[in-house]
């Protein structure tokens, strides 16, 4: 996913408490800088702040980056040289979604396998109805109007 020109992330989104790599070919790329830093932190005040040398591949510098349970991750680069690149002095900055908890089971209680069970039985039984279903419907025309024809055996 580009967020940016030069900025690239493997995910689509950016979701808190997961593990993003990032991909910067921007500015320090194109130059031909050996060693490239890129420097983050998170939220409104920038905690957690850190910096992570990043690997120069044939595809531009990468890093992997834990993303913390807030509401932005911001980050900015820097070269070996120490000049940096952070969006013309306004950061690089990115919401960070919250995990979505339709599918979190919240209770202590372990999920018994019986409920499984019963959804894969009610599914088989749904499948079951609608081939009945699709029959009646295809072929009950055909009988009532005498144009059913039995295949013969040989």
């Amino acid at each position: 996913m580009e967020l940016t020109k030069n900025i690239f992330f493997n995910t689509d989104k950016l979701v808190e408490n997961t593990t993003v790599k990032i991909y910067y070919t921007g500015t320090f790329f194109q130059d031909g800088s050996d060693n490239v830093s890129i420097h983050y932190g998170f939220g409104t005040n920038w905690d957690n702040v850190n910096d992570i040398e990043m690997k120069k591949t044939e595809l531009g510098f990468q890093a992997e980056i834990n993303l913390a349970g807030v509401e932005s991750f911001n980050f900015c680069f820097r070269n070996g040289e120490d000049k940096w690149d952070n969006n013309n002095g306004q950061n690089y900055i990115f919401p960070i979604e919250k995990v979505s908890t339709e599918l979190v089971v919240l209770s202590d209680e372990p999920v018994a396998l019986g409920t499984a069970k019963k959804l894969r039985r009610s599914y088989l039984w749904s499948k079951k109805i609608r081939i009945a279903v699709y029959k009646i419907i295809t072929y009950l025309p055909k009988i009532i109007s005498g144009n059913y024809k039995r295949k013969v055996s040989e």
